[in-house]
Order: C-alpha cells, then sequence, then structure tokens
C-alpha cells in the first residue's frame, strides 16, 4: 500500500504536515468567509443609509469578494502552493476565457456605464422592449427584474446600453390619457364640462398640473378625444381604473353616447334602399314590396 501511495504521490499528500496544512487552509477558509459576509453586511448597511440601494449592494460585493480572495490565497500558502505559480496558470486561463467570453466581457463594460451614468436604480420600474419590472439587483453583468405578475427577468446590461430603456418611476408624478370616443351628435363643450367634473371631485387627480382636454379629431364612428390628468406615480393604476369608470357612469348620467363602430355603404349619388328578403323555413322567398321594380 505504502509503495501505491508513492507511485501514485500521495504518500506526500497524507504526510502528517500535509494534514496539518489542509487542517489549516480549511479554518481560513470557513473564519475568512464568514468575516467576509459579516463586514460586507455591516459596511453595505452603513452605505446604504447615506447612499442608494444600488451602492450599498455594489460594496457587500466588493468586500465579501475582497475578503474571501484573501482567505482563498492564505489558505492556499498553507498547503504550500505559492501564489506565482497561480497567477501565471491564471493569466494563461483568462486569455482563453476571454476570446470564449467576448459577451461576457461587453456585460461587463456596459455594467460599468450603467452603473456610473446611473439611469436607474434598484427599486425603480423600467420597461424594456414592451417588458415591464422593478429593478431588483444591478450586477456587472445583468439587471434582474421582477414583473407585475411576479415572475423573475434576467436582461443582459449590454441590451440595456443598446436599447431604448423607460424609467417609469423616475418623477414623482404621472400623467394619466384616457383615449375617449362619443358621438358627432354630441355638444363637444358639454363633453368637455362633464369630464373636467370627474376629474375635479375625484380626490387622486391632481389641480396642478391642469387637466388636458384633446380634441384629436373625426374618427370613423366617433368624435376622437384625449383626456389626461396628473396623479402622483403610487396612484397610477388606481386612477385609470376609477377614472374610466366614473367617466362611463358620468356619461350615462348625461346621457352622452358612446357609440360602437358604423359602417354605411352607398352604390351612387343617390342610392335606393336595399332589397330585403325573409327567408321563413323552407318556405319560398318572400320578396319585400317593391322588389318587382327592380
Amino acid at each position: 500500500m505504502t509503495e501505491l501511495l508513492a507511485f501514485l504521490g500521495w504518500d506526500q499528500l497524507l504526510s502528517h504536515e500535509r494534514i496539518v496544512g489542509f487542517t489549516r487552509a480549511a479554518i481560513v477558509l470557513i473564519i475568512g468567509f464568514t468575516i467576509g459576509r459579516i463586514l460586507a453586511a455591516l459596511i453595505s448597511g452603513l452605505v446604504g443609509r447615506r447612499g442608494t440601494p444600488q451602492h450599498a449592494v455594489l460594496t457587500r460585493h466588493v468586500v465579501f469578494y475582497g475578503i474571501a480572495l484573501l482567505a482563498l490565497s492564505t489558505a492556499l500558502h498553507q498547503v504550500g502552493l505559492h501564489m506565482g505559480v497561480l497567477l501565471g496558470a491564471a493569466g494563461v486561463l483568462s486569455v482563453a476565457i476571454g476570446f470564449a467570453s467576448q459577451a461576457s466581457a461587453s456585460n461587463l463594460v456596459s455594467g460599468l456605464f450603467l452603473i456610473a451614468e446611473k439611469p436607474f436604480v434598484i427599486g425603480d420600474v423600467i420597461q424594456i422592449d414592451g417588458q415591464k419590472g422593478e429593478i431588483l439587483s444591478i450586477d456587472l453583468l445583468s439587471v434582474k427584474l421582477r414583473t407585475f405578475d411576479n415572475l423573475s427577468v434576467r436582461v443582459p446590461n449590454e441590451k440595456l446600453i443598446q436599447s431604448t430603456v423607460i424609467n417609469l418611476s423616475r418623477f414623482p408624478i404621472r400623467r394619466v390619457d384616457i383615449p375617449i370616443g362619443v358621438a358627432y351628435k354630441e355638444d363637444m363643450d358639454r363633453v368637455r364640462d362633464i369630464l373636467m367634473e370627474a376629474a375635479r371631485v375625484h380626490p387622486l387627480s391632481l389641480e396642478e398640473p391642469n387637466p388636458l382636454f384633446i380634441y384629436k379629431g373625426y374618427g370613423d364612428s366617433s368624435l376622437d378625444i384625449q383626456f389626461s390628468i396628473w396623479t402622483r406615480r403610487e396612484n397610477y393604476l388606481t386612477l385609470v381604473n376609477e377614472m374610466r369608470i366614473n367617466i362611463k357612469k358620468a356619461f350615462d348620467e348625461a346621457g352622452i353616447e358612446i357609440p360602437f363602430p358604423h359602417r354605411s355603404l352607398y352604390a351612387g349619388s343617390i342610392t335606393d334602399p336595399f332589397p330585403v328578403q325573409v327567408i321563413d323555413g323552407d318556405r319560398t322567398p318572400q320578396a319585400t314590396p317593391g322588389d318587382e321594380n327592380r
């Protein structure tokens, strides 16, 4: 058995000094990772009180990985591995990985730009390519989102740099745009007064900026209007739903018609009525009066 261990080179590995070294390395790693987690949590908590959640997350990562790297190098020294050899091997490995991970390098550079530019922070609600969600974390390679239906979405940083990103929670107030169509017979001044009154009595509608009544033109079946009101961003969805219901009730009480699509058919400048035939079961179709003249 001894000869077999010597042949495999494991006799030195199982020597007393090696066992002691591995034991010390394990203790160093456990203590180092524990201290790293504690210090990272404490320092990031202090940074979070004075800065943004994004700064706190970045600080926690830097502190933890820095202490973990120091603990790892100390543990390797305990088992007789020198950092010079490891750094040389890591250099060769990093070059090979660099050629194989150009996308990751691009995401890394894009992440640094996002952290420096700060177009959004943790907790903001953004929209990218039609996808809306709350930002959970901003990492060096990607941004994590939580959608409103509680799904987790990972967006690469490179895509965020190259795409148009809408920050829905950057400013304290938002405008609610409600498209409305009314019948051509309606008095537009009366319609405007009803809408303004509905906005005035709603508790979530802001008086400043003033509501907007925009007459957008002649639609196929209605006079098209855009009614816009302002509210605080946290009340946006509530106001959208309640105002649409309130406007429908106000129009019903005032007798304002919201038309459905209409179609009129013409065969010339002067068009006679179209012939209509009534079919009752197996009976012979009966022509309407006047059909014999057509």
